[in-house]
């Protein structure tokens, strides 16, 4: 189920329902651009403004959830399915600037498992900024292997930011510490440098997060969010525009609350059932015809000069 507010209403004439509904449709991918925090579809637009969208700005790819190391009955072949998503990033017409990672690229931690993912992620070609998920760190260091290979520059856990054609990126780590049920948790030293970080930032400066577990309450029965995310939001409400990227749900999920965009991406590994619809989450079988079309990527479009970004949600299949 795609969680929305109360409100209707979207610009010129299209609902914010029926926006959302469209968004879940598994075809080729929809065009999203968010205008003053409002998400409206630009395939219902038509597809020379949907093409504009995407020639007018920068270009970056959300990728999220490899767990290189899976073999079981939902997708015996994890690694296959991740090489088939890089095989369709590196056809797109229109480079991305760089990659982000929403965690969880091994499902063990294990030294080959991030090996195989270094060398077929590296093999794209683009810059990738990662963060973990909780697969991450179940290494016997308790998340070394992973510092090792991605920590470098960065704080703490792994969190850190950067400047990018007049956007601010924030990496953020839950993953650690993780409450009761599973709940995403940051931790008050993460917290403090996120104030520190964003005090130089302008209020009319593009921020973008990036964290594993949604930074909002998909489903806290099911661990499907973060304990103290409120904190990290109140943090970002002076921003007028702010748009969160996260996986570990493995399905696309969207929500705006004020200025704030809210997208959760597929798995390129295997599909979760939708809240509330199984006894609990984990890896969902379904026909081999149709694994396909639950995995995939987002390509993410930030407009030169100015705010609004396009989102596109593209299958395997």
């Amino acid at each position: 189920m795609t969680h929305h507010h109360d409100d209707e209403s979207g610009r010129d004439g299209i609902s914010r329902r029926h926006a959302l509904e469209c968004m879940i449709w598994a075809g080729t991918g929809v065009l999203w651009t968010i205008s003053g925090g409002v998400p409206v579809s630009l395939n219902l637009l038509g597809a020379a403004q949907a093409a504009e969208a995407m020639a007018t700005g920068f270009t970056f790819l959300q990728i999220s959830d490899s767990h290189i190391g899976f073999d079981k009955a939902a997708n015996p072949h994890a690694i296959d399915t991740l090489k088939e998503a890089m095989g369709k990033i590196q056809a797109l017409p229109q480079k991305p600037a760089f990659m982000i990672h929403t965690g969880d690229i091994t499902h063990l931690s294990k030294p080959a498992q991030f090996d195989n993912a270094a060398e077929i992620i590296g093999g794209a070609g683009f810059d990738v900024h990662y963060v973990p998920g909780e697969h991450d760190l179940i290494d016997d260091g308790n998340g070394k292997a992973y510092l090792g290979r991605y920590g470098k520059g960065t704080k703490g856990a792994g969190w850190y930011s950067f400047d990018q054609n007049g956007v601010h990126f924030v990496a953020l780590v839950n993953v650690v510490n993780l409450k009761a049920g599973g709940l995403g948790n940051l931790g008050a030293e993460q917290l403090a440098w996120l104030a520190d970080d964003l005090k130089a930032v302008s209020a009319s400066m593009p921020i973008v997060v990036f964290a594993h577990i949604p930074l909002w309450a998909v489903y806290p029965e099911w661990g499907w969010g973060t304990d103290d995310a409120a904190q990290a939001l109140g943090l970002l409400k002076r921003f007028g525009s702010v748009t969160v990227l996260n996986g570990h749900i493995h399905q696309i999920m969207q929500k705006v609350e004020g200025n704030v965009t809210f997208h959760t991406a597929r798995s390129t590994a295997f599909p979760q059932p939708a809240p509330g619809t199984a006894a609990s989450p984990g890896p969902m079988t379904v026909p081999a015809g149709q694994l396909r079309g639950l995995l995939g990527t987002s390509s993410v479009t930030v407009k030169q000069g100015g705010q609004d970004l396009a989102i596109i949600d593209s299958t395997l299949a």
